[in-house]
């Protein structure tokens, strides 16, 4: 089975890098670096350390937290950081430097992966959420590397497609040393697939125990304060295309009863900043862009954050926060970070990345999920003109936050285990 996975990734690898090709067109980063994707780059100057996989920003965000207390834990013990996307790259640069050594992973190629080990060298391999890769985990259990998956999900999406794949998922699942899932229905899910049910343990998710600056709250008061006060504001976070043409359409109906309201604009990718101020333009709102250094006076309807990393401070100063990627079918972002931030939250319908954690938001009464444009407009309005109702679901939404915490404590403890293990 792994054969045949191997032989078709190659044969599909011409159609991988036009991908990458056509990425870069919009984002340069994706057209640099393409060696390291086939396992070519400089070591790091020490081997025998840790290393951590997390694909994109979001991930990285999520291990935040872990990699510090990985830190803390084995302060003699490198650590290595693999990403697969410029934004992920982006944010570990930003949030470790030099501290960490990071690299792209490579393409799942028997000749890549081997490149990659016998460079980085690993002890033990820690693999964040589910990415499922045969070959690289045939080349870890061959190096006796213990791997573990971390912060593990199967959304329904991802349960359906690994199903017809069950074979191969088997195969490569059964060579990680421990997985440890995000809820109960991952786990059976993880076990559906081919996960060993002697590997397979709950930890809860990572992401609850992501932690915030003790000042965000205070800048997020002091972007307020330059912006007004008494204005109502709507941040949309990491928004995709098609969520913001409802959101502008809603936006600009509520201005009606809100004329000194303010949207937030803060899209998911970089590539799309121009366009992202380009639409909103185009509804008839007046846009400013961050870039621009625009002090969003009282004219501003629409504040387009062009710029990577500052969504938080901008959801510490807001009264509603809509998650993106929730109207368009990409399966939702985030929704712990504003409700982390004591803020109410407002998604769409398509939430399967976080599926457990929107439920439990809702039956919390700390979200809201809409099905449309229209009915995002009703809730918005509501929102804004009821501020005991945003100060309930905020409570709520930090309350839930506080009590899903110590997934980061259970996930040390199996990694420590591994580690010893791996030492002695």
């Amino acid at each position: 089975m792994r054969s045949v996975y191997s032989f078709l990734l190659y044969l599909l690898m011409p159609l991988v890098l036009l991908y990458l090709f056509i990425r870069g067109l919009r984002s340069r980063e994706y057209l640099s670096r393409w060696s390291e994707r086939f396992g070519y780059f400089d070591p790091p100057a020490l081997g025998d350390g840790i290393w951590i996989h997390a694909v994109s920003m979001g991930e990285v965000n999520a291990a935040s937290t872990l990699i510090r207390a990985l830190q803390k834990q084995y302060p003699d013990t490198p650590l290595y950081i693999t990403t697969f996307t410029p934004t992920g790259s982006s944010r570990v640069r930003e949030l470790f430097g030099d501290a960490v050594f990071h690299v792209y992973l490579p393409f799942d190629l028997p000749g890549s992966v081997n490149r990659f080990f016998e460079r980085l060298r690993p002890r033990l391999a820690i693999i964040l959420e589910t990415e499922i890769w045969p070959n690289l985990f045939h080349a870890a259990a061959c190096r006796d590397i213990p791997s573990v998956i971390v912060n593990a999900r199967i959304s329904d999406h991802s349960f359906d497609r690994y199903l017809r794949f069950r074979k191969l998922t088997s195969l490569a699942l059964g060579q990680v040393s421990r997985i440890a899932a995000q809820s109960e229905n991952d786990a059976q899910r993880l076990k559906a697939i081919g996960a060993p049910e002697q590997t397979v343990t709950m930890t809860g998710n990572l992401k609850f125990d992501t932690s915030l600056p003790p000042s965000l709250l205070e800048l997020g008061d002091s972007i307020r304060l330059a912006w007004g006060t008494h204005r109502l504001v709507l941040v949309a976070g990491s928004t995709h295309e098609n969520d913001e043409g409802p959101v502008f359409k809603a936006f600009k109906h509520l201005l009606d009863d809100f004329p000194d309201a303010l949207l937030v604009l803060v899209p998911r990718h970089p590539e799309r900043f121009g366009r992202a101020a380009q639409l909103a333009r185009a509804a008839g709102l007046r846009v400013a862009l961050r870039s621009e250094n625009a002090s969003c006076g009282a004219e501003i309807q629409c504040f387009v954050i062009d710029a990577m990393g500052e969504l938080l401070r901008y959801y510490a100063a807001c009264d509603v926060a809509f998650v993106g990627g929730s109207l368009e079918s990409i399966g939702g972002h985030n929704v712990l970070e504003p409700a982390a931030l004591s803020r109410p939250v407002v998604v769409g319908p398509h939430t399967f990345n976080f599926a457990d954690i929107t439920k439990q938001l809702i039956e919390a009464e700390a979200a809201v999920q809409v099905q449309d444009g229209e009915e995002f407009e009703e809730v918005v309005r509501r929102l804004f003109a009821e501020p005991e109702t945003r100060d309930r679901m905020g409570r709520a939404g930090s309350e839930l936050v506080r009590s899903g915490q110590g997934a980061v404590k259970r996930t040390l403890a199996i990694i420590d285990k591994l580690f010893i293990r791996e030492a002695g």
